[in-house]
């Protein structure tokens, strides 16, 4: 059973919407949870989800913003080629589950199902061939059908801004118990403060680098677990050098077959692949230190300096 807790009035102001968000875990918290979401971590998330910080307003960034002015079109389109009616919906929450919440694009009309609109840059429209959908979106329909129950989740999308789909999602129990038993755990780490596992994305050392601002110089033992770390990272940096010069003399055999030939290919278009080795124009640069020491004032004027960053080496 589900319950509405935002109309799409309410939705309307952002600020509430927002703050609405950080009390439970919706759909598009899914694939971060399960770990598919390129762009966040599940620590990055704990933080945001525990107020430590304010999630960056990503608003008025272009592929955000025309994908909200979009929706409408996206969701008429889906009418207009399948003949389903389909209507504005709000925010839900689980209540056996209430820290589960829904924030539904639509609904179809006469039918149990949803349905999620989206858009998507060119370059993505191999995730959409077939049957597929970016693992974040299958996370995120199945979310949605663990919180209403429903049985099937209709997702939609313009890919480049001229190529349409659509594509039915079927509700899977296998992976919607998987996923209610991860976001669970992952809640329960919210409530006690207790941050999950710390992973290599960029998002989570990101995300460290903004929780713990260093300032403290007194030193710190390091138990034995630790240590252990630092040696295993040591063992892998030598084989990182080791394989990088390995792929690094694979490269320069292959050059030196090809000469002065800018390209070279093999195997079929569908199955074989091409090299190319071409001159590139110079990059132009500018002398700093030439420019400060013959105009300091101009140096100076056009010069800015970052913010401090915690800068992490192992001796």
């Amino acid at each position: 059973m589900t319950k509405m807790i935002m109309t799409v009035a309410e939705m309307a102001d952002r600020h509430a919407w927002l703050k609405m968000r950080t009390q439970g875990i919706g759909g598009s918290d899914a694939g971060t949870i399960v770990g598919v979401n390129p762009w966040k971590s599940k620590y990055e998330l704990w933080l945001e989800k525990t107020g430590q910080v304010v999630p960056e307003d990503i608003s008025d960034r272009e592929p955000v913003y025309w994908g909200n002015q979009l929706e409408d079109i996206v969701a008429q389109e889906f009418t207009r080629k399948t003949g389903k009616k389909v209507r504005r919906h709000g925010m839900v929450q689980d209540e056996e589950h209430p820290f589960l919440f829904a924030n539904v694009d639509r609904m179809v009309a006469g039918e149990k199902a949803g349905l999620e609109c989206k858009t998507a840059n060119g370059f993505k429209a191999s995730l959409w061939q077939g049957d597929e959908v970016p693992a974040s979106y299958y996370c995120q329909c199945q979310h949605y059908m663990l919180v209403t129950g429903l049985p099937v989740w209709y997702i939609a999308c313009l890919v480049g801004g001229q190529h349409y789909v659509w594509k039915p999602i079927e509700r899977n129990e296998e992976d919607i118990q998987t996923l209610l038993e991860m976001e669970k755990a992952f809640w329960q780490c919210v409530v006690d403060r207790v941050p999950p596992e710390v992973d290599g994305s960029a998002s989570c050392t990101e995300a460290l680098a903004e929780r713990f601002r260093g300032g403290v110089a007194e030193s710190i033992e390091l138990p034995s677990w630790a240590v252990a770390e630092v040696e295993a990272i040591r063992q892998l940096e030598a084989q990182k050098k080791e394989l990088d010069a390995k792929i690094t003399a694979g490269k320069n055999r292959l050059k030196e077959f090809m000469g002065d030939h800018e390209t070279a290919i093999w195997g079929t278009e569908n199955e074989g692949g091409r090299i190319t080795w071409k001159t590139q124009k110079g990059r132009t640069s500018i002398d700093s230190k030439r420019l400060k020491a013959d105009h300091p004032d101009i140096f100076d004027a056009y010069s800015k300096v970052g913010k401090p960053i915690r800068v992490f080496r192992i001796a």
